[in-house]
Formats: C-alpha cells, structure tokens, sequence
C-alpha cells in the first residue's frame, strides 16, 4: 500500500538493498510490453517507472491451493526492479506450449506471458506418504521462470519438528 521514495539530493547518492531471509537479490529490466507475475512478498525496490500493481490468479483453485496464492503482483512500465528471491534462483526458458511442474511455493517469478495452473497428484499414497502438498504448479511457456530453491514456508516446515511444543522451552543454565 505504501512505498518509500528515496532521492538523492547534492548529487549521485547510493542506496544498499538487503534481504530479510537467506537468499539472492535479482534486478531485471521491465520494458514497456513485457512485465512480471511475481509471488507476494517477492518485490523489494523498483526504478520510478515500474509499476507495481495487484495480480488475481484467473483460476481460482491455482490461487487457493497453489503455494504462490491467490492474489501476487505485477510488473510493468519501464525500469530496474529488484527483487528478494528466498534461497538460490534457478532460471529456465520455456518455448511455446512448453511446461514445468514444480512444487508450490517455488515459483518467484515469471514472465507474464507465461500461465500457471495446478495439477493435482493422483494416487492416495502418493498424497499421504509424498511429503508433498496435494497440488503441484505448472507454468507453461513460452517466458522466463524464476524458482526459489528455499522458501520461508519450506524452512519453517522443515524446522517445526525441532522447535518446542506446548510453550515449554527448556534452557539448561547449569554451565555444564
């Protein structure tokens, strides 16, 4: 809803980007006629020119069940966009009618001339014993794709069996 605006005053200035999670700031270039879709939370910092603007999945079920969710952004106009991509990035060009299936959740970005929907997994024990959702996301070419090799909903899975449970936290200050 809302975006700070830095200008450097008395000449050239610098600004440092950071990222809140392990991971890999990537810049593109956005041009007039060729955006990005990107993941909620995705977006860091942009050139004046790029406009930031709320994207709905047109298919309902890729945007309930699908990791990437329901509403993500656009990106458009012209100019540098930074973005915060958890994890490594992994880049892959699809053709025309070409796909890729990966897990919800992985896709960062894409091209918008890209489309994504849901597949679901077939098979009981496939969904019960999988270690994956019940859903898988298919991007099909042709545009860029951008996954995450790492993120934060993954993490957070990943770690819940070590946290403590029931509020309890045992520290041992003994010394020993």
């Amino acid at each position: 809803m809302f975006q700070n605006t830095f200008t450097a005053e008395n000449g050239e200035g610098l600004i440092a980007l950071t990222s809140s999670f392990p991971g890999e700031i990537r810049a593109l270039e956005v041009q007039s006629g060729k955006g990005y879709i990107i993941q909620k939370g995705v977006y860091l910092a942009s050139q004046p020119g790029v406009v930031l603007e709320t994207y709905l999945q047109k298919k309902l079920a890729a945007g309930l069940f699908g990791g990437e969710g329901f509403v993500m952004s656009r990106l458009s106009g012209e100019g540098i966009v930074f973005l915060e991509i958890d994890g490594s990035v992994v880049e892959y060009d699809l053709d025309e009618g070409e796909q890729i299936v990966v897990s919800t959740g992985y896709v960062a970005a894409m091209d918008e001339s890209c489309t994504m929907e849901l597949l679901s997994i077939k098979g009981v024990k496939n969904v019960l014993f999988g270690g994956e959702h019940l859903f898988n996301t298919v991007v099909t070419g042709p545009g860029r794709v951008f996954l995450q090799t790492m993120p934060l909903i993954g993490v957070a899975h990943a770690l819940r069996p070590y946290m403590p449970s029931g509020g309890d936290i045992n520290i041992d200050t003994s010394g020993d």
